[in-house]
């Protein structure tokens, strides 16, 4: 038997090998349209390679992919966070998990799992072709006829993993085969606020705030980043990623509010303040922060409240003092445009999952054609779950749905 994968990322290099695993005398083509291999995963968690996340819970697990929950949930069935763990450390690359769950090689390199990757695949006998960019694919005869700028390949199966696109035209050729595609739409991007004064901090960070999308339900928890362009961080890339459709809708020209004390209620924070006005009301609000917030953000969340910082506590008025707590809690800002959060581009779209069965990841509108990875309608958020999915989904695929 003889198959071919398009798309040498994790997705595709997984699926290769696990063809090889499940099907040791087949013979496996690994087609690559650049000069390079596995990209994203060398430039991954700032080139650590942030392999997984370290949720042990199916179900948990698959509630951190916008797009493709159901689906993944029942692929996670049969290849899961325990089991990258495990096919990894197998092969010589211990996994350590950060305070925040992500999972990266020991080694804190990237080229760790590349090079694991890589010697498996040539170790199994996968041939590499790069710099083949393939024109088209055409079934014939109950055969699948590739065809390049040079020559044409026939096989029995293609598993597609070309990753996802950005422009609905680099899909047209799936479309053309009868699938339906869904309207990619960028995922896990950072906010523009090209109007706000808040750009003045940046580098300044929290390690837990909420944001929320202005009219809508849509809301984010985590660390939030102040740049030289506006607000990024894990919290900000999750609101981008579940709103990636929504933010669209809208040309990314809209309002969201900031709770900086992440989980904090209202009721909680009076009575923070309350007892601050009774401990200290002889000290300076600019020099007294009852929060575990940066000064500099401190200070300019107060002086936005329309507060002196030489101000003493215990002189603030009741009005005063409610602005601060609105700020604290729903602190606004305007939003015009996004900025790609370039290490993990992920695009939100793809191959529609109608026409994927989940158990086996094979087109239910072509014969022995397979899925793996970003070219399908599955997207998670910043953390170790997209290549968690391109584990789980090219192992999948590689069975060739028991062949």
């Amino acid at each position: 038997m003889k198959v071919a994968v398009i798309g040498a990322g994790a997705a595709g290099y997984f699926a290769a090998i696990s063809v090889k695993a499940h099907h040791p005398n087949s013979e496996v083509f690994l087609f690559e349209k650049t000069n390079k291999v596995l990209a994203k995963v060398r430039v991954s968690g700032g080139g650590r390679c942030n392999v997984t996340h370290h949720c042990l819970n199916n179900r948990l697990l698959a509630e951190n992919y916008p797009r493709g929950q159901k689906f993944l949930k029942t692929a996670f069935d049969q290849f899961n966070v325990s089991d990258t763990i495990g096919w990894y450390e197998s092969r010589g690359v211990k996994l350590k998990t950060e305070s925040d769950n992500r999972m990266f090689p020991e080694s804190d390199s990237s080229e760790s799992i590349r090079k694991c990757l890589m010697d498996e695949a040539l170790n199994l006998k996968v041939q590499l072709s790069l710099n083949q960019h393939i024109m088209s694919i055409d079934w014939c005869a109950k055969e699948w006829v590739l065809t390049f700028g040079k020559g044409e390949e026939k096989v029995d199966c293609i598993i597609v993993a070309t990753g996802g696109s950005p422009k609905r035209q680099g899909l047209k050729w799936l479309e053309d085969l009868g699938h339906q595609v869904v309207e990619p739409q960028p995922s896990l991007f950072s906010f523009n606020m090209p109007n706000e004064p808040i750009r003045e901090l940046m580098g300044v960070s929290v390690q837990q705030a909420e944001v929320r999308l202005v009219g809508s339900k849509l809301k984010a928890n985590g660390p939030l980043l102040i740049t030289h362009w506006g607000m990024s961080g894990p919290a900000i890339l999750k609101l981008s990623a579940f709103g990636a459709r929504v933010l669209s809708d809208k040309n990314y020209d809209f309002s969201c509010q900031v709770n900086w004390l992440g989980n904090t209620n209202e009721h909680e924070l009076r009575e923070i303040f309350d007892n601050v006005l009774k401990e200290v009301g002889n000290r300076q609000i600019g020099n007294k922060n009852p929060f575990e917030l940066p000064t500099r953000l401190w200070e300019y969340l107060v002086t936005k409240s329309s507060i002196s910082l030489s101000k003493p506590w215990r002189d603030l008025p009741k009005k005063e003092l409610n602005r601060l707590i609105n700020t604290l809690f729903n602190d606004t800002y305007e939003i015009r445009g996004k900025t790609t959060f370039k290490e993990e581009f992920v695009t939100a779209g793809g191959v529609a999952l109608d026409d994927i069965d989940p158990d086996t990841m094979k087109s239910k509108v072509c014969p022995n054609l397979y899925f793996a990875g970003e070219v399908m309608d599955i997207d998670g958020i910043t953390g170790g779950f997209n290549f968690q999915a391109a584990w789980t989904t090219g192992f999948i695929a590689g069975k060739l749905g028991g062949r």
